[in-house]
């Protein structure tokens, strides 16, 4: 990491003193993610100057590796010409998500500068769904035949296989392109010559439509250990694939989505650094005005049994750890359920199991902590046993309807085609904040004749 540092110190430096002939010859040594990474250290017309100085067979991977924000300023800078060369050198899927990303007036001087087949492919694309196989597929695959034979086929890779995003997988189609079967290259090099593709292909295949979530599709990817993954129409036409690079990317995006759920925010598709302070403020305020509203529950419980803890002022003591400790085990339970769902190894109909495993956890885990709870009370406010007494059991119930409440709520999102991390920690404790507060006080007028 150090060296990667110091060389991109070095080529920024090249920039500055436009030394554009060396810098040239550096960026050639570099892969095509470094070289994007570098340009977006670059400020204004550099990130043009040097973009310009790529080789033609780099120009469009280092493209298709950029911030959209980058991609749009270089857009709008260039040449129609330049543009052409980029959009007819991108692979069909990287020209679809950069397109996604510009206002409407560029993406018509991009499409205005595109051949009629690939303009013809891009619209295609954009047609389909939002989140779909379909838009994160490309066309750029190998097709055989199987009446081919191996080394028909094998040259067939040979003339076609540049343009293509991968070789590795041949998918064999017949002449109404309905997929037939899928191919190895490894296959392919351990046959003889003379066999038909018939007899190498495998007809068991895994493939999804071109409506399908993106992310059940790269969920396959994980599931099968899959390099790529056809993707066929409702008459089972090979219309695209989708390779490992775009589930990759699929399953980060919805990662960081979950995860900023999760934490109370609205998704973001920017980064951080790149996001104004309006936006992030605008993506955080709903779900903070959201749980402040939620919150004054709370005190209206607080409010309900104020002359209790009027009457003994030691009980507000052991509100925080009540409401602390049925958040946390709340945001334990939730956690695992979504990250559950999320990878498909819980789903609706397991909903009784969770719910018995889930209460036998909080039954062991209440009965932990209210055993040393009671302990250290014991000590710190000796003659007080009821009172210690009252905030075990309230803490016991706490921890048991937190956790339950943390694995259904998910669920219940999930049934309801909601998102489940929209269930997370600080929804689940403004909830389990106001049952402990009912239990706590309700079980204080009881054993304490409050």
């Amino acid at each position: 990491m150090e060296n990667y540092e110091l060389n991109f110190t070095r080529l920024i430096q090249m920039a500055e003193q436009r030394d554009y002939i060396s810098l040239k010859k550096e960026l050639e040594t570099l892969q095509e993610v470094d070289v994007a990474q570098f340009l977006e250290l670059l400020s204004g017309e550099k990130i043009v100057v040097v973009f310009r100085t790529l080789p033609k067979e780099m120009a469009a991977e280092v493209f298709a590796n950029l911030q959209p924000e980058t991609q749009e300023y270089i857009v709008t800078s260039i040449t129609d010409q330049e543009i052409a060369v980029i959009i007819e050198d991108l692979f069909v899927d990287d020209a679809v998500d950069f397109l996604e990303e510009l206002p409407a007036n560029v993406v018509k001087r991009v499409l205005k500068n595109a051949g009629a087949d690939t303009r013809a492919q891009i619209n295609q694309f954009l047609n389909y769904p939002e989140n779909s196989a379909g838009s994160i597929m490309t066309a750029e695959f190998t097709d055989l035949r199987k009446t081919m034979t191996v080394a028909q086929a094998i040259d067939h890779i040979r003339r076609t296989g540049e343009d293509r995003e991968t070789i590795y997988t041949c998918y064999v189609i017949d002449d109404r392109r309905v997929l037939d079967g899928v191919v190895s290259v490894k296959s392919l090099l351990l046959a003889d010559d003379e066999q038909l593709i018939l007899d190498v292909m495998d007809t068991d295949i895994i493939s999804v439509n071109t409506e399908d979530d993106r992310e059940d599709v790269a969920q396959l990817f994980s599931k099968y250990g899959l390099l790529s993954l056809p993707v066929v129409d409702k008459e089972n036409r090979l219309v695209g694939i989708v390779t490992v690079d775009d589930a990759v990317e699929v399953i980060e995006q919805e990662a960081t989505e979950d995860f900023e759920k999760m934490a109370a925010m609205l998704p973001s598709e920017r980064p951080y650094l790149k996001t104004s302070v309006f936006d992030l403020a605008k993506n955080r305020i709903v779900w903070l005005l959201v749980l402040m509203i939620s919150a004054m529950i709370t005190g209206g419980v607080l409010e309900r049994y104020e002359t209790a803890f009027a009457a003994m002022p030691l009980l507000v003591t052991f509100i925080p750890m009540l409401t602390d400790t049925g958040g946390n085990a709340g945001s334990q339970s939730s956690t695992l359920i979504i990250r559950g769902m999320a990878v498909s190894e819980i789903h609706p109909k397991d909903l009784p199991q969770v719910v018995w495993k889930e209460l036998r956890v909080s039954v062991l885990v209440g009965l932990v902590l209210s055993v040393v709870n009671f302990i250290q009370l014991a000590i710190r406010y000796p003659g007080n046993e009821l009172v210690a007494l009252t905030v075990v059991l309230s803490l016991f119930a706490t921890v048991v309807i937190a956790k339950t409440v943390g694995c259904v709520l998910p669920i219940l999102a999930k049934m309801c085609h909601a998102d489940p991390a929209i269930m997370a920690a600080p929804l689940i404790t403004t909830v389990v904040d106001a049952f402990a507060l009912i239990i706590y006080f309700s079980l204080a007028q009881r054993l304490l004749g409050l």
